[in-house]
């Protein structure tokens, strides 16, 4: 998935995982380009050592930015793997020899096998990774072997140091993922309870209209064969066939009135369960009693707005919902930690025809943003009898 910039706490924790990979990306020049610095006196091998290690570090950059950026091509993040694994393997011949002579050796592509080590096991499968992380010790066994070194100490660096960055960066990445794990699990819950209220009332449309419109069907089809026959019981079976579909019309407005009227009390206890199964706290005060339907429908009408966007434009760790009944209008004002970069009073299209509805009955919506808390506050005039 892609990542949402638009909230800085996401941004934050992102800047954090890429800061630690930037540490593993810098322990792989550091290490082995002390032997090319320090240790290694022929410019030959300072030269091609140097194009090894940089070579090994800017694929591994690569290859681990790919592993913290989930809305990255899966073929692209291959090509970065390949392309890491392929430099390590190219710079056994090229960095493997610097700093060999003399006693105070230095094990050069030991710390770039460790940058191997360190790294696979958040780029493949964990048996693959596996598989990759042995052969890169075994193979600075084989180096140490060749160049006169210690395979012992080869292999040790390599699997000790790279189990080591492992533990430095791999934690905040997996963390990093599991991150936006919940983050997609929120907004699928969103989306879930969405789909599920249209397929309720897609169901009670389908069981209105499917009978009357079966009948209906029936009906003007004698009608038809009678029309030459049987006029006048022709005019009979077209006049029920009008009857049948008026009939039909006014029960499906009273669906949608249902479906639109919804209870307000029921409607603030839903949206309150799902923000709370959304890991939004949230709070509901305030009892405005019985309300005539057209502002308990625009109130309610309100709350599911509220609710949607705080799940779908923010990331809110709590909601208050305050409900107060004046003397002669309703007041509803939602809160909310989420507001992230939003601006006061732009309303996305969701609360501009929800302001408009709210206007046409002489009731206003305003939004407001102040210390990272989102404010929207619905005030509604009530009749008197």
């Amino acid at each position: 998935m892609p990542t949402d910039t638009r909230d800085p706490r996401l941004g934050r924790v992102r800047a954090a995982v890429l800061g630690s990979l930037v540490v593993a990306v810098a322990s792989t020049v550091t290490w082995p380009g002390i032997g090319v610095v320090r240790f290694e006196a022929r410019p030959l091998w300072q030269v091609l050592g140097g194009i090894a290690i940089l070579a090994v570090a800017g694929t591994q950059a690569a290859a681990l930015y790919a592993a913290a950026t989930p809305g990255l091509a899966e073929r692209t993040r291959r090509r970065y793997v390949v392309a890491f694994l392929v430099a390590a393997l190219g710079s056994v011949p090229l960095a493997a020899p610097v700093a060999t002579e003399g006693a105070e050796g230095w094990d050069t592509w030991a710390w770039l096998g460790a940058a191997v080590v360190g790294s696979v096991p958040l780029l493949m499968r964990t048996n693959l990774a596996a598989v990759v992380a042995v052969l890169a010790t075994a193979l600075s066994a084989l180096v140490g072997v060749v160049t006169g070194g210690s395979p012992t100490t080869f292999a040790l660096i390599t699997a000790g140091m790279g189990v080591s960055l492992l533990a430095i960066h791999g934690l905040p990445v997996v963390l990093w993922h599991l991150v936006l794990e919940a983050r997609d699990g929120r907004e699928a819950r969103a989306r879930l309870a969405i789909t599920e209220e249209r397929l309720r009332f897609a169901r009670d449309v389908h069981d209105l209209l499917g009978h009357h419109l079966s009948v209906i069907a029936v009906k003007a089809e004698l009608a038809q064969r009678l029309a030459t026959v049987d006029p006048e019981r022709a005019g009979r079976e077209a006049g029920e066939v009008r009857e049948l579909a008026a009939a039909a019309l006014a029960e499906m407005r009273e669906v949608v009135h249902g479906y639109r009227a919804v209870d307000l009390a029921a409607q603030l206890d839903a949206v309150a369960r799902v923000l709370g199964s959304s890991g939004v706290r949230c709070t509901v005060t305030g009892d405005p009693g019985p309300l005539p339907d057209a502002v308990a429908t625009g109130l309610a009408a309100t709350v599911r707005e509220a609710g949607t966007n705080v799940l779908r434009h923010s990331r809110a760790t709590w909601c208050r919902i305050d409900l107060v009944r004046g003397a002669d209008e309703v007041r509803l004002t939602v809160a909310n930690d989420g507001a992230g970069e939003a601006r006061p009073d732009a309303y996305s299209s969701g609360l501009q025809g929800l302001s408009d509805r709210l206007g046409g009955s002489g009731g206003r919506l305003h939004t407001s943003v102040a210390d990272g808390v989102f404010t929207l506050d619905a005030v509604v005039p009530v009749p008197t009898s």
